[in-house]
């Protein structure tokens, strides 16, 4: 008898199914920028009109293991936001907006249902930041993926205006730091967390004091988005807003150096930590230093701007519906920037 590629692994028919549920949510993140519909071999944007000297900026990421707490949970609902997030914060720091975002789903069998799932969260992640799902691809790699498990990747391309990006060279000695609080761990430090939770003997069904519901529901928040908020900002403050930091892996301690100048330290007072992060820290129990080039511990983004503005600032981000602080501010260094919590 002949072999079919579906006897090899891989499902043509499940592909196709998934094409048509994926039609209607790309169809909901459509711009007036989107000059095609997916299913073509390339997606179509055009750039959009008025926008001083344009630059195009791109980013690219996944959401590392806090995939395995999707799949312990079975809930795949949230973790397409959470790609999306990693890709769009990056960009949105340089003071772009984005444009169009793709996707990339592999798996060892495809489970269409899982993989919409998948999608319609990636989708959300769109219409929340503004950008259009423009395509993406899904591969079934059989052997390679145990059943129920997938992996995930993001492409998100932005425009901004050249002579508006935001980075170092804007920002000076005095500059006010405010930090713009994050949902929760967001997609980072996963496999410590993992780690501790097999070595304090918890469970993902577990309520904890301090926790406001399960511990798995608690790890699987989604990874608040912050391009609706950094537009507000810039739109308010203009030349007053020097550099944006999207608070990731390495956390404070190593993220917020990248948008310093040389023979600057940024002096940061820590904000409350929130319970998820004290949980971790005890239960390892992790060091504080750890802690803190790890995890965001609580501050998902923080801008720095003008000293004078800060009273601006703040406004402009509760009025975004955001929880914001007053984080520290820039003083004279040597040598390469670095950070001083106080």
């Amino acid at each position: 008898m002949a072999l079919t590629y579906e006897q090899a692994g891989v499902s043509i028919t499940e592909g196709n199914a998934l094409v048509e549920k994926i039609k209607p949510l790309a169809k909901s993140t459509r711009t007036e920028h989107v000059l095609d519909d997916v299913g073509g071999f390339a997606g179509l944007c055009a750039l959009p009109g008025g926008i001083d000297d344009p630059v195009l900026v791109s980013g690219t990421d996944g959401v590392g293991t806090k995939l395995e707490v999707a799949f312990k949970l079975g809930r795949h609902d949230t973790i397409g936001i959470d790609l999306v997030a990693m890709c769009v914060n990056d960009v949105v720091t340089t003071g772009a907006d984005p444009l169009f975002f793709l996707d990339y789903y592999v798996c060892g069998s495809l489970d269409t249902s899982v993989a919409a799932s998948v999608i319609a969260g990636i989708a959300e992640g769109c219409r929340m930041s503004g950008c259009a799902l423009l395509g993406g691809e899904t591969a079934e790699h059989p052997g390679k993926h145990p059943k129920g498990e997938y992996d995930l990747a993001g492409f998100v391309v932005g425009v901004a205006s050249k002579r508006a990006l935001l980075g170092p060279d804007r920002v000076k000695v005095g500059d006010a730091l405010i930090g713009i609080a994050s949902s929760g761990l967001h997609s980072n430090g996963f496999s410590l967390v993992r780690k501790v939770i097999e070595h304090a003997g918890l469970g993902y069904e577990d309520r904890i004091d301090g926790l406001d519901a399960p511990l798995g529901q608690v790890l699987l928040t989604p990874t608040r988005i912050y391009a609706t908020t950094m537009r507000a900002l810039r739109q308010r403050l203009g030349t007053e807003l020097h550099a944006a930091c999207h608070v990731t892996g390495g956390g404070i301690t190593e993220n917020l150096p990248r948008v310093l100048g040389a023979n600057m330290v940024a002096h940061v007072t820590r904000p409350p930590t929130p319970p998820i992060f004290r949980l971790i820290a005890e239960r390892g129990p992790v060091e504080q230093s750890e802690m803190d080039r790890t995890f965001n511990m609580g501050v998902g983004m923080i801008v720095v701007v003008d000293a004078a503005v800060v009273s601006k600032t703040l406004e402009c981000l509760k009025a975004a519906g955001e929880r914001c602080f007053e984080l520290g501010t820039i003083g004279a260094g040597q040598g390469a920037p670095y950070v001083k919590f106080t």
